[in-house]
């Protein structure tokens, strides 16, 4: 992978004058399934998606913001399957000539710090990092359970973790620094994410 490349090179998105602009659910996923035919990492995107949704839901945001956490979490790779080398310049770009607010540009935009070179600043940037890594090895662990997500134990998604061998592409130092920098233990972040994600695709 070029990490040069995918650098940004940029830390301010959109244009504020855009605040609160968005996209439908319906536009968001004719744009997802327009650009991504990989029905693994559509189901990523829609477990992300849901999670940042849910985080929002709980702190009692307004159902605009909770649509706004929505987005950045459904179409934070959209652009990975198509353009990985310079992934994700391609979603910024497009959701910038959609006049989308920058909130949710920004955010998708720092779900990497190490690859994309923008910090996550804001509590929707944050948590995009934190819910991107372990979404997908808690979701891994669930496909190796006879009963998928129920009965699953914040130890057992800690033992896998630790192997480093388990979802090897998950970035264990990513899962830890977003942690830190959105401020939740990983016991809470695990908890959310197991009791969350079993309702992300029905």
């Amino acid at each position: 992978m070029n990490n040069s490349a995918m650098n940004l090179n940029r830390t301010e998105f959109g244009d504020p004058q855009n605040s609160g602009n968005v996209i439908s659910e319906k536009e968001a996923f004719e744009l997802l399934h327009a650009w991504v035919e990989n029905e693994k990492l559509i189901a990523h995107m829609r477990q992300v998606g849901h999670l940042m949704r849910s985080y929002a839901k709980e702190k009692a945001y307004s159902e605009d913001v909770q649509h706004k956490w929505f987005l950045a979490g459904l179409l934070h790779d959209a652009d990975w399957e198509k353009w990985p080398e310079t992934h994700c310049n391609k979603i910024v770009e497009e959701l910038e000539a959609r006049n989308i607010d920058p909130e949710i540009i920004r955010a998708i935009a720092s779900h990497g710090p190490k690859y994309f070179g923008v910090d996550p600043k804001t509590e929707m940037d944050k948590m995009l990092y934190a819910f991107d890594e372990l979404s997908g090895l808690i979701h891994a662990y669930s496909l190796m359970r006879p009963n998928g997500y129920e009965g699953m134990e914040v130890k057992g998604v800690k033992k896998r973790l630790k192997d480093k061998t388990f979802a090897a592409q998950v970035s264990r130092e990513d899962i830890a620094d977003a942690c830190e920098r959105a401020e939740i233990s990983l016991d809470d972040l695990i908890q959310f994410i197991v009791r969350h994600q079993i309702d992300a695709l029905v």
